[in-house]
C-alpha cells in the first residue's frame, strides 16, 4: 500500500466514462492506492434524463456510487477526472462541480496534488484534446501537478496516441483503451507516491 489517496471523479451520460473510471479504480488499487470512486452530480433536469432511455439507464446504474464532495477533494492527494466532451469542453456537470471549489482553492487545499484526466467524444476528433487542455488549465490554477501520460508507454500509441490523456469514441472501451487507462492511472499513482 502506498501513501496515495486517489479521488476518481467521473461523469458519464451513457456509460463510456463510467467504464473507464471502473478500470482506473482497479488499476489504482493494483498500484497500491487507496481509492474513492465518485461521480459528479447530475445537473440536467430529471425530465430530460428520463426522456432518453440510455441516459436514464446510466443514471440508474450509477445511483449507488457516492457523489463527489469537497471532503473527497480535501482527503485526496491525487485526482483523476474522467468525463465526456461536450462541444469541445468538458460536460457542464463537471464544470458545475469545479465551480464550487473556490473555497478549497483559496485555502490552498487543491495545490501540490497530482492530477490527470481522460475523456471521450461522439467521434474521434470531437474536441477531446481541447477538453483535456481546458481541464489542465483549471488544474494549473489550483497549483496541482499535471501528470499526463505523454508518450511513456506503447499503449498510448495503440489507443490513438494522445499524450494529454486517454481518449476514446463514445461507446468504445476496448482492450487498447483499457490498456491506456491502466497505464495512465498507474503513472498517476506512481508520481503521486513520489510527491507524498
Amino acid at each position: 500500500m502506498s501513501d496515495v489517496k486517489l479521488a476518481i471523479v467521473f461523469y458519464s451520460t451513457y456509460g463510456t466514462n463510467h467504464r473507464m473510471a471502473e478500470i482506473a479504480a482497479d488499476a489504482a488499487r493494483a498500484a497500491g492506492a487507496e481509492v474513492r470512486l465518485t461521480r459528479v452530480a447530475e445537473t440536467a433536469p430529471a425530465d430530460v434524463v428520463a426522456a432518453q432511455d440510455a441516459w436514464k439507464a446510466q443514471a440508474d446504474k450509477v445511483a449507488g456510487i457516492p457523489v463527489v464532495t469537497h471532503d473527497d477533494m480535501e482527503w485526496a492527494n491525487a485526482y483523476l477526472f474522467i468525463a465526456p466532451t461536450r462541444y469541445g469542453v468538458v460536460a457542464s456537470q463537471v464544470r458545475a462541480f469545479i465551480d464550487t471549489l473556490g473555497g478549497l482553492w483559496f485555502q490552498g487545499k487543491l495545490a501540490n496534488k497530482a492530477v490527470s484526466a481522460m475523456t471521450s467524444a461522439q467521434n474521434r476528433h470531437g474536441g477531446v484534446e481541447a477538453t483535456l487542455l481546458s481541464l489542465y488549465t483549471t488544474f494549473m490554477h489550483w497549483g496541482a501537478i499535471l501528470v499526463p501520460p505523454g508518450y511513456t508507454d506503447q499503449s498510448v500509441f495503440e489507443a490513438g496516441g494522445n499524450p494529454y490523456g486517454t481518449v476514446t469514441t463514445a461507446g468504445v472501451v476496448d482492450d487498447k483503451v483499457e490498456a491506456a487507462v491502466r497505464h495512465q492511472t498507474k503513472r498517476l499513482v506512481e508520481v503521486a507516491a513520489k510527491l507524498a
